[in-house]
């Protein structure tokens, strides 16, 4: 998760690169729920060695709700991102 630490989109993008994937937007008044939050926008990044092992970025407008990792058996994990 967040860690209770304000941490921006241009550092997430910083950190993890382009998503493979996007949906929803930033504005898009639509929320879904998953992992536990509601959110309006997910990034997701495919695991680059094909093991399975996804990464899901979730946010609600511009506040990061949790980054994840979803795994190959549908499962999810928070990953923490302290340094």
């Amino acid at each position: 998760m967040s860690d209770g630490k304000s941490i921006d989109r241009g550092a997430i993008w910083k950190r993890f690169g382009s998503p493979t994937e996007q949906f929803g937007s930033v504005n898009d008044p639509r929320g879904q729920e998953e992992c536990g939050v509601t959110w309006n926008e997910k990034w997701l990044y495919r695991d680059p060695e094909g093991s399975g092992n996804d990464r899901l970025v979730l946010w609600n407008r511009y506040d990061l709700l949790g980054v994840f990792t979803l795994k190959p058996d549908g499962s999810v994990e928070p990953e923490s991102l302290s340094e």
